[in-house]
């Protein structure tokens, strides 16, 4: 069980060119249709799943395996193939793979895996090992020559739009299911805010579709530069291998 777990959540937030098609038989196998389906409505199993209290010690043990994938660290790969991990919030980490496992967030090739995941406890233990990892600093961002206008330019758009919900250090909001933003991959971000705009994370916070959905390609890449270059005082760390317990957090 530990072993599907882990291998489950170790793709669980996968780049959005695994997300193009999956199981959208799912919901309603589990008794719900997606046309009714409410983000981050608090019922059947990740509510039963969000009510466990996450052991980290227990949770060190069955992230092991996702650690080929997004490092022992939960840093990911700054190319954005693997998102980063480390400092986020349980109850987003946990939504996730409920969705997945639903059908309401389409991932193939994590899905045959989440669908064997049936011990809420493990996914709550493992979720809380995540969270308690230090965030990396030394992740992916934007790099190119325009680096500060674009930066400059997202920053104006986040202010505007974004920093009520993920706040002015990307810290998000835990009990709102708004993830954590700082120290994320500046390719990740890019492609999961492209695929919001255009209709292909069909789990998306309508309230976050309505606002990116006018933004332009150009728009995206600074806001998502902007994004990539936050950072939270406290939570921050240079990558390396998790520490016994939980990295430490400078």
């Amino acid at each position: 069980m530990h072993k599907i777990l882990t291998v489950a959540l170790s793709l669980a937030l996968l780049p959005a060119f695994a997300l193009a098609a999956g199981p959208r038989d799912a919901p309603k196998a589990a008794g719900i249709e997606s046309k009714d389906y409410q983000w981050a409505k608090m019922e059947g199993e990740l509510k039963e799943a969000l009510d466990k209290k996450g052991d980290v010690k227990r949770g060190k043990e069955t992230y092991e395996i996702c650690g080929a994938c997004h490092l022992p660290s939960g840093a990911g790969r700054p190319d954005g193939t693997f998102p980063q991990l480390a400092g986020q919030h349980t109850t987003v980490l946990i939504k996730q793979m409920a969705d997945i496992r639903m059908g309401l967030r389409d991932n193939p090739t994590m899905y045959p895996f989440a669908k064997e995941m049936t011990d809420p406890q493990d996914l709550a233990d493992t979720s809380a090992y995540i969270q308690s990892l230090c965030i990396p600093v030394n992740h992916g961002k934007y790099e190119g020559p325009d680096a500060a206008r674009q930066v400059a330019a997202g920053k104006e758009l986040y202010e505007k739009q974004c920093v009520e919900c993920h706040k002015a250090n990307g810290e998000g909001v835990k009990e709102k299911f708004y993830p954590v933003l700082a120290g994320q991959h500046y390719k990740y971000l890019l492609r999961q805010m492209t695929d919001i705009r255009d209709g292909h994370r069909r789990n998306a916070n309508p309230d976050m579709v309505k606002v990116i959905k006018p933004y332009t390609n150009e728009q995206l890449v600074a806001i998502s530069a902007y994004q990539a270059s936050l950072s939270m005082p406290g939570a921050m760390c240079k990558a390396g291998p998790a520490a016994k317990g939980g990295a430490k957090k400078k």
